[in-house]
């Protein structure tokens, strides 16, 4: 199927980028949230990052309105009725993921395919709510969504490999290096490795190890990660990483290995949840 629309449920951090990087590449996107305010914001930010690559002489104006004018924001699911692919970015909410497919469901074509932006849910389980389950796939992106290259490409218990295929080609035409998770496992490749490794440097502070700093320190110095894990913590959502690590313990029943420590949990209650709120484990602004 020729992809020339493509729907994006949420206007957030993470729809606004998928929308605007489905709209680079020329095609038209219904962006939709359900308060108007949440759409403006989201093309707000569109419109700031399109004009910090205007000022930095890697976007013409010319392309930047261009990109602008394919993106149609709107509060209404009607208007995704028309769209050739569908990519849903709400919250990480279960319930809220399987209403939303089976509004799709009833919304489009048949051979439409539905994908999820989720970085740790089930695929099988949000597919359930369709009567298309061979064409409902996972497609996480990672944040912020122009500028990471991987896109994992996940494979629900009955998604067929023209799904796959598909949405493995609409990300390489945004310019995604893809990679294939074959089992629908809680956490795919980079969270299932990522989320121990923020654990785990939090039980190091909370042991007295180390500071954060030290932490962070580390891991960039000898490990030539580009950021520390307190640095990607604040960046993604301090709270984000616990509501994963409650997830895989409840998914993967093993329950030592996702205990969230005292200090997240503690940090969280605080309100210090990551650059998003102003607030982190180092206060970005």
């Amino acid at each position: 199927m020729d992809i020339k629309k493509v729907g994006v449920v949420g206007a957030g951090a993470m729809g606004n980028g998928i929308a605007q990087t489905a709209a680079a590449i020329g095609c038209d996107v219904v962006m939709r949230d359900v308060e108007q305010r949440f759409v403006d914001n989201g093309l707000k930010s569109i419109d700031k990052f399109l004009s910090r690559s205007v000022e930095k002489g890697k976007l013409s104006a010319e392309a930047k309105d261009a990109a602008l004018g394919r993106i149609k924001g709107t509060t209404d699911m009607a208007d995704l009725a028309g769209v050739d692919f569908v990519i849903e970015a709400v919250i990480e909410d279960l319930a809220l993921k399987t209403k939303v497919f089976a509004e799709l469901d009833q919304l489009t074509r048949p051979e439409v395919i539905l994908a999820t932006n989720t970085s740790s849910m089930s695929i099988t389980q949000i597919a359930n709510a369709t009567k298309k389950p061979d064409r409902v796939v996972g497609m996480h992106f990672f944040n912020p969504v122009p500028l990471m290259r991987l896109v994992e490409v996940i494979r629900g218990y009955h998604t067929n490999d023209d799904t796959v295929a598909q949405t493995a080609a609409l990300a390489k035409r945004m310019g995604k290096e893809t990679v294939e998770v074959k089992v629908d496992s809680p956490g795919f490749i980079v969270n299932r490795l990522m989320i121990p490794h923020m654990l785990e440097a939090i039980e190091l502070v909370q042991e007295g190890v180390a500071t954060k700093e030290d932490v962070d320190k580390a891991i960039k110095l000898g490990l030539n990660y580009p950021m520390g894990p307190f640095e990607l913590m604040d960046m993604t959502g301090i709270d984000i990483c616990k509501f994963v690590a409650d997830y895989f313990q409840q998914e993967l029943n093993k329950e030592l290995k996702w205990i969230s420590p005292t200090l997240l949990k503690n940090t969280i209650k605080a309100g210090r949840l990551g650059r998003k709120t102003g607030g982190g484990w180092y206060d970005y602004k």
